[in-house]
């Protein structure tokens, strides 16, 4: 049965009041007998995040783990150090999405634009026209030649095996360490091929750093002491095929595959304490020899 205000013997009754209560430091207005196990400031239901001990507020959450570390020292990692994500073939998605989106533009423009991004060292294409190559200053050759195809085989066999090779090693080394290899592999396997063609033999495809992905699946496979048969197999069969079939150029292989293998070992086996100085270490002394042999190589061809 409702009652009437007034209640019991027709006396209003008050509830009492705790004048003593802290209030919540984010919500002055909500009375709380919870503080904060870092900091000590009271806090609400709203605004408590629980720790390993009690509970914490969300500003002592931001500056830190509680341990003394940053706030992301808790977070999961990749083998190689990097951050877990959601996605885990992103770049390796994006990487494909710029090579095809290169592929459908020669498609439609022609040999042209082959001309003016594929990777030679100095020529010149028609009578009065300059000169042009890396040696003349086009160095941008060195990366745009690693995302230009023009033949269709060439083209759908670099991006099956980016696809193969890119998800596991993006899972492994995080996305920020996984477009380092692929880059710099390339630019190693640009640099080895302007250093040893001929200075009007252009060279395309993204071989180089595919070579690069594929000397870091063999180190990443040691390093979880998985079977290796099959990527030395598989490294085995794409050596034969690199020297054994005319018109490839071997010099973009070779050179993806030292850089690439020389950043893997650096990404997967860098001490703890040290880890991202020495695998970005690594990926700077790669990227310094290919600047000293493609300056060499220019010194020595103009």
């Amino acid at each position: 049965m409702d009652h009437p205000p007034g209640g019991h013997g027709g006396q209003d009754q008050q509830p009492a009041v705790n004048q003593s209560a802290p209030s919540c430091y984010r919500h002055p207005g909500t009375e709380t007998g919870i503080s904060c196990t870092r900091c000590e400031r009271p806090i609400c239901p709203e605004c408590m995040i629980s720790a390993s001990v009690g509970f914490q507020c969300p500003d002592c959450v931001r500056q830190g783990s509680g341990t003394g570390h940053g706030p992301t020292a808790n977070q999961p990692r990749t083998l190689a150090g990097g951050s877990i994500a959601a996605d885990p073939r992103l770049v390796t998605k994006i990487l494909l999405g710029i090579n095809a989106a290169v592929f459908i533009a020669v498609l439609a423009v022609g040999d042209r634009l082959v001309e003016d991004l594929d990777l030679i060292g100095r020529v010149q294409y028609a009578m009065f026209e300059p000169l042009a190559g890396v040696a003349e200053g086009q160095w941008y050759r060195l990366f745009t030649a690693m995302f230009l195809h023009q033949a269709m085989m060439h083209f759908a066999f670099n991006m099956l095996s980016l696809w193969w090779l890119g998800g596991p090693l993006e899972a492994a080394l995080g996305r920020a360490r996984y477009l380092a290899l692929y880059l710099v592999s390339g630019l190693a396997g640009s640099a080895l091929t302007y250093l040893l063609s001929a200075p009007n033999q252009p060279s395309l495809g993204a071989s180089g750093a595919i070579f690069g992905l594929l000397g870091a699946t063999a180190v990443l496979m040691r390093r979880l002491n998985y079977d290796m048969r099959p990527v030395l197999i598989l490294l085995a069969l794409n050596l034969v095929f690199t020297f054994a079939w005319p018109g490839i150029a071997w010099q973009a292989h070779v050179g993806g595959l030292i850089g690439g293998t020389v950043i893997a070992i650096a990404m997967v086996h860098a001490p703890r304490e040290r880890r991202s100085l020495v695998q970005y270490g690594a990926c700077g002394l790669v990227l310094l020899a290919t600047v000293i042999v493609v300056v060499a190589r220019t010194a020595a061809i103009t």
